[in-house]
């Protein structure tokens, strides 16, 4: 059984065909889905799949990106989501600076209050980094107190960033780009880091493994990142499979 951990199905690109998309990943024994919010619309998304579907959960948070938009009464609405017993975790969630298209400051300012909110809910964290994976490090042990712990998702840094995470209770995501011929770096983190520290993802419809880089990525595809890292660190798909479920059962608190 595989277990996506960061997945949108909530996107638009997703609209026209979903409820095959889900029967595609199933018949690939996705058995367990995290759906990522990351504003207003696609919190509420993330929600109501999650009602829907028992194998579903949610994610709700506020993308760096966006964060210029974040408002007060917003915020609100993501405190109160935050309870809802399908939601696993807070985020997406970090920063970006390669969009750049809200103020380092502000991006900074969301983020914090998302991972006070995770630590107040004693939920763990959804975090996205783009050309800014350091200063999250640093933002993040600053303000890690009571932090149950969190992922890196579609993690794109070095073994030694990664293992610096680890060290802040954080799992390792992987996603397609395990998979690209030019993915040295999250190459080596799967050769490099525990298994015990590793989560799998699509990130879909974003980032399509190999050979389907530059199409629509889906959740059914998360089997080919398995098998790249059962291939990279020279084990079974199966031990890969079951333990990066158990991982994600383990941080998402999820008991069945």
């Amino acid at each position: 059984m595989l277990f996506d951990t960061h997945v949108h199905l909530n996107d638009i690109k997703f609209n026209d065909d979903l409820l095959d998309v889900i029967a595609r990943a199933q018949s690939k024994n996705v058995s367990k889905m995290v759906v990522i919010g990351y504003n207003q619309e696609t919190n509420a998304k993330a929600l109501e799949l999650a009602e829907k579907y028992n194998f579903i959960y949610a994610a709700i948070g506020w993308h760096p990106v966006d964060a210029i938009y974040l408002t007060e009464p917003l915020f609100n609405e993501l405190e109160g989501q935050a309870n809802h017993p399908k939601v696993v975790a807070i985020g997406e969630c970090g920063l970006d600076y390669y969009w750049d298209t809200s103020p380092r400051d502000v991006q900074e300012e969301v983020f914090v209050r998302q991972i006070r909110l995770a630590q107040k809910i004693n939920k763990p964290l959804v975090v996205h980094t783009r050309d800014s994976i350091s200063d999250a490090f640093e933002v993040i042990k600053k303000n890690e107190g009571q932090l149950t712990g969190g992922v890196m998702h579609c993690f794109s840094g070095s073994v030694e960033m990664a293992r610096e995470f680890i060290k802040l209770n954080f799992k390792i995501s992987l996603g397609g780009p395990v998979t690209f011929k030019n993915g040295r770096r999250p190459q080596e983190v799967a050769t490099k880091i525990g298994l015990e520290h590793l989560l799998i993802e699509t990130d879909a419809p974003y980032l399509a493994p190999h050979p389907y880089r530059g199409k629509r990525n889906e959740p059914s595809y998360v089997t080919l990142v398995a098998k790249q890292i059962a291939d990279l660190k020279q084990l079974s798909y199966e031990a890969v499979c079951e333990q990066t479920m158990k991982n994600g059962m383990e941080l998402f608190k999820i008991s069945r």
